[in-house]
């Protein structure tokens, strides 16, 4: 089996960050089922770690993340389940988000080229971004006839509030550029192409000069204060998800992106 996550510790300011490395190889770096399981262990392997204060999430020099892997042969068997397979299935993305959001460190994601769908829900599950100014984000599964799920949208209105997230999430074939991205507040720092994991680092090692102890306490007392709602607003994305998956919408949506063409949406 393909290893897509590399980790690496001991680096910076007395050892103190750590950087994860997600590259596929594909050149977009999308979230296969596999990648999702890798990458949530990647998260938990900083469980019981008291000498890492800051992690680095980067993906590849070309993308962050093309989101969900459509092509996926596992992806794509959700077809074919029953409903009580799918929803387990369906957990896949939210456990993948909740293992970033509730890690102690410090996490920093790095991102190059494009975060679409899936690479959004694990940015902003991260506590800061910094993206190249080349580089862009969308959120285009409402254009394939599902809702954005993995418990992001309660995650995109902390940082940008109601209105900006709606845009952000029903208009599913805009792009947001990485100007557009710092103005709304959705990243913290734009770099110079090529320099987002070089800019992150800078930043992780402000971080990593703090003592470690209060800096992880600050981070679950402002996590628990501003996500405290969140599981009361988005505990039914997966069914949501699940119940949109059945719909002819979504069957048109996938295969409109599949064929290159644009898709005909009937309200079924």
């Amino acid at each position: 089996m393909a290893n897509f996550v590399q980790i690496e510790r001991g680096l910076g300011p007395e050892g103190r960050i750590a950087v994860v490395r997600f590259d596929r190889g594909d050149g977009i770096n999308a979230l296969s089922p596999e990648a999702l399981r890798q990458l949530t262990a990647a998260a938990r392997e900083f469980e019981d770690d008291a000498e890492t204060s800051v992690v680095v999430l980067t993906g590849s020099a070309k993308a962050f993340s093309a989101g969900f892997d459509l092509k996926d042969a596992e992806g794509r068997s959700r077809r074919s389940m029953d409903i009580g397979a799918l929803r387990r299935h369906l957990q896949l993305g939210p456990r993948l988000t909740r293992a970033w959001q509730g890690m102690e460190q410090v996490t920093i994601a790095a991102i190059e080229g494009f975060c679409i769908g899936g690479g959004v829900a694990l940015a902003v599950a991260l506590d800061f971004r910094v993206m190249a100014r080349n580089a862009h984000m969308r959120v285009p599964e409402i254009g394939l006839g599902m809702n954005m799920s993995w418990q992001s949208v309660p995650r995109m209105l902390h940082l940008i509030g109601p209105a900006r997230t709606k845009q952000a999430v029903m208009l599913a074939d805009e792009r947001i550029s990485a100007e557009q991205a710092y103005d709304w507040g959705l990243v913290e720092q734009v770099s110079e192409p090529g320099r987002a994991y070089d800019d992150a680092m800078a930043f992780a090692e402000k971080f990593a000069q703090q003592p470690p102890l209060p800096m992880a306490m600050t981070k679950l007392t402002v996590n628990r204060l501003a996500h405290a709602l969140d599981d009361l607003a988005s505990h039914m994305d997966v069914d949501q998800f699940a119940l949109a998956s059945l719909t002819e919408d979504h069957k048109e949506g996938v295969a409109a992106f599949l064929e290159r063409r644009k898709p005909r949406f009937k309200g079924k």
